[in-house]
């Protein structure tokens, strides 16, 4: 081989992996944050993820998918926006995590944000217009907040002897917390029950919590909708059933892992939605052409193995109002 040809070569083979290193880096950054946990949100990620490859962004191929799962630690919040924000990744999503799509359109004013929020979006400065929105922000209004009263009354139905009811609230979240301290007094009193409200940010407060909840011999429990929590449903369900207390959740998720009931947005639906949106703007769609959609399909659930151990009946004509009666 001569020493030209020899030279060419190694200079080529040097070259691949800095090449390689090159097309990854090209590829463009989808960051997804949420406060769950890695292993408690795996559906959620998933529909996210199939909804980006049926726009054809398939991870780790022409797009990298980062996920930043909070795991109830509020505190990584500005520290994790400011990095994505520094490397000017090509789109942050936030489903179900209001605090997060308020801190990204906080700090960046051209970085695509796909918001999932329970709360008016107009009102958190979000958007200005659902229709057409300003700005580089777009997403869904899943009404979290807005369906508590209706669940309220949907376990007073399932548990109608139930007269003290535990609301259990993440302080760590008060885009949820709040509007639930707000509303649920009222709601309970016009209902004539009587409410306790705990508050837990961590497994161990989970089961602390419980621990509360069975000294002080409420009846219910009602579980506020939180990322957190809904990351949590399988410790939830455990203590649910360990202690023979009738829990309802706001997601379906939470009813399959083996609470009594469950009455909410479809929330791998929103997931699903908010990859879809990312997708179009991956595609070079701008958020001003993508309207704020709002949820209008809410899903009550009932497991009725839960509800047996229970020892709780459940009437023909309640099962017919749900939308799914676990077998």
């Amino acid at each position: 081989m001569r020493r030209r040809e020899f030279i060419t070569l190694l200079g080529g083979a040097a070259a691949c992996p800095l090449a390689a290193r090159a097309q990854q880096q090209a590829m463009p950054v989808v960051a997804l944050i949420n406060f769950g946990t890695p292993d408690g949100m795996v559906r959620y990620g998933s529909a996210f993820r199939s909804a980006l490859s049926e726009a054809g962004y398939v991870d780790r191929q022409n797009v990298m998918i980062e996920y930043h799962w909070l795991e109830g630690r509020y505190d990584r919040l500005p520290e994790i926006i400011a990095d994505l924000v520094s490397r000017r990744v090509a789109v942050i999503a936030t489903p179900g995590f209001t605090q997060a799509a308020v801190a990204a359109k906080a700090a960046t004013e051209t970085i695509p944000i796909v918001f999932g929020v329970a709360d008016d979006p107009v009102k958190l400065g979000l958007v200005t217009n659902l229709a057409r929105p300003s700005g580089n922000a777009t997403g869904i209004n899943f009404f979290a907040q807005e369906v508590a009263a209706k669940r309220l009354g949907l376990l007073h139905e399932l548990v109608p002897k139930a007269a003290r009811i535990a609301v259990l609230i993440n302080p760590a979240n008060p885009a949820t917390a709040e509007p639930t301290l707000r509303d649920m007094p009222q709601a309970a009193r016009a209902i004539g029950l009587q409410i306790e409200v705990l508050n837990a940010s961590s497994s161990q407060e989970i089961e602390t919590a419980f621990a509360t909840v069975a000294r002080d011999q409420a009846d219910a429990l009602l579980i506020a909708a939180d990322g957190f929590f809904s990351s949590r449903r399988t410790q939830f369900a455990t203590l649910a059933a360990r202690d023979r207390l009738p829990t309802s959740g706001p997601n379906r998720e939470m009813a399959e892992a083996g609470l009594l009931m469950s009455y909410g947005t479809n929330i791998t639906d929103m997931f699903r939605q908010i990859g879809i949106y990312a997708g179009n703007i991956l595609k070079g769609v701008k958020p001003t052409d993508l309207p704020v959609l709002q949820s209008t399909k809410f899903e009550f659930v009932i497991n009725l193995p839960t509800a047996r151990a229970l020892s709780i009946e459940v009437p023909n004509a309640i099962q017919l109002l749900a939308d799914e009666v676990i077998e």
